[in-house]
C-alpha cells in the first residue's frame, strides 16, 4: 500500500486513471448487475444489449471483448511517464527487481483469481489462465523494449511480434478451437493445468505483449505531446483509425478472435483503445471537463486492487445478513439486489482507499 504523498501528481494525466477507471467500473460493477437485472426483465430489446456484454463465442468481436485489451492497453500507456527516470540510467538492476517483483506477484494474484489457488486443492490449480497474467506477460515484454530500444527500434519489434505470432498459426494449424497453433502448444506446455481450452495463452503472450507496447506508443505520444495536445488527439486519432482499418484487411485472412489473440484482434481492439483514449484524452486533458468523471478515479488508480476483490471476494453475505428482510417485497429481483449490494461495498471500501490515499502498487 502507497500514500498518495509519495506519487507525483503533477506527471499524471487524467484521462488515464479516468480511461482505467471506467474499464474496470463496467468489469466489477456496471456489467455483472447489468446482467443480473436484464436476466430477470428478459426483454428483447434489453437482450440485444446484454449481447454485447458478453464475450464473442469464437470468431468476431463484441463491445465485452474490449475490456481485457483495454486493461492492458492502459497498462501500457503509463509505462513512459514511471519508466522515464530509468531509461537512461546504466544500472538497471533497480528496475529489473521492480519488473520481476510486478511479473510474479500479477502470476500469483491471476492464480487466486481464475487458478483456484486458495482452494489447496493441486489437482485444480490452473497456471496461466487470467487477465493479471497476460498484463504480467505483456508487461514483461514491454519493459525490455522500453529500456533497450530506440522508439524506432520498439516499433520494428512490435511488428516482429505479430508476424512471428502470425507464421506458425497460419502455417501449423488452422484457425479452429482445437487446431489452431496457439491451443496445441498450450494442450503441450501447460497440459492439465490449462484453463478452458477455447483460451490460448502461451502463444498468444506475443499478442499480449503487442497490445501492451500499442498502449506505450499512445502513452509516449501525451507525454510528448503536452505542449500541443490538440496535436495529440490528432495524431491518437488517426493512429486509431489505421489500425482498425489495418485489423479488417488483415481479417480476411485471419479472423477477429479475442480467444486466440490473433493479430487482426490485436490490431482492432488497439485501435479502438487509441480512439478511446483519443476521446478521453480531448475531454479530459485538452479541454478540462473532469466534472462527474473524477470518481472513477477511485477504481482507476486501485485498479488491482478492484479487480481482485470484485473477483475473489464474495460481499453478497454481508448484504444479505443486513437486507434479508427484502427478501419478501424484492421476490425475484432479490438476487439482482445481492449483486448490486456486493459492488457497492466494493465501491465504497475503494472510495474509502482513495479518500485515505491508500494505493496497492506493485
Amino acid at each position: 500500500m502507497t500514500p498518495q504523498s509519495t506519487l507525483q501528481p503533477s506527471t499524471r494525466l487524467a484521462s488515464l486513471d479516468i480511461l482505467r477507471g471506467f474499464d474496470l467500473f463496467l468489469l466489477v460493477f456496471f456489467q455483472p448487475v447489468l446482467i443480473a437485472l436484464g436476466q430477470q426483465l428478459n426483454l428483447p430489446w434489453l437482450n440485444s444489449i446484454l449481447y454485447q456484454f458478453d464475450h464473442e463465442v469464437w470468431v468476431g468481436f463484441r463491445f465485452w471483448d474490449l475490456v481485457m485489451p483495454l486493461f492492458l492497453f492502459m497498462t501500457g500507456a503509463s509505462m513512459p511517464f514511471s519508466f522515464s527516470k530509468y531509461k537512461n540510467n546504466p544500472d538497471k538492476k533497480a528496475i529489473y527487481r521492480k519488473i520481476i517483483k510486478r511479473f510474479l506477484l500479477l502470476f500469483i494474484f491471476g492464480m487466486i483469481v481464475q487458478g483456484n489457488l486458495l482452494g489447496l486443492d493441486p489437482g485444480s490449480i490452473y497456471i496461466y489462465t487470467n487477465t493479471l497474467q497476460a498484463i504480467a506477460t505483456g508487461y514483461l515484454i514491454a519493459a525490455i523494449l522500453l529500456l533497450h530500444c530506440s522508439v524506432k527500434a520498439q516499433i520494428v519489434a512490435t511488428f516482429l511480434l505479430l508476424l512471428i505470432y502470425w507464421i506458425p498459426m497460419t502455417f501449423a494449424g488452422d484457425f479452429t478451437p482445437e487446431g489452431n497453433f496457439a491451443n496445441k502448444l498450450d494442450r503441450i506446455v501447460l497440459g492439465r493445468f490449462r484453463g478452458d481450452p477455447t483460451y490460448t495463452w502461451i502463444w498468444s503472450s506475443l499478442t499480449f505483449g503487442v497490445t501492451v507496447m500499442l498502449g506505450t506508443f499512445a502513452g509516449r505520444i501525451m507525454k510528448n505531446g503536452k505542449e500541443n495536445r490538440k496535436q495529440v488527439v490528432q495524431t491518437l486519432l488517426v493512429i486509431g483509425g489505421a489500425l482498425v482499418g489495418l485489423a479488417l484487411l488483415w481479417s480476411l485472412q485471419m479472423p477477429i478472435n479475442k480467444r486466440i489473440w490473433s493479430c487482426s484482434m490485436t490490431l482492432l481492439s488497439g485501435g479502438y483503445c487509441f480512439l478511446l483514449m483519443a476521446v478521453f484524452y480531448y475531454w479530459i486533458d485538452y479541454k478540462g471537463h473532469n466534472r462527474g468523471l473524477n470518481w472513477l478515479k477511485v477504481y482507476g488508480m486501485n485498479s488491482i486492487t478492484a479487480y481482485l476483490l470484485g473477483e475473489v471476494i464474495n460481499f453478497r453475505c454481508v448484504a444479505a445478513s443486513v437486507s434479508y428482510g427484502l427478501a419478501p417485497y424484492l421476490g425475484d429481483y432479490y438476487p439482482v439486489w445481492l449483486t448490486f449490494a456486493n459492488f457497492l461495498i466494493l465501491f465504497f471500501i475503494l472510495r474509502f482507499m482513495y479518500k485515505h490515499q491508500v494505493f496497492l502498487k506493485i
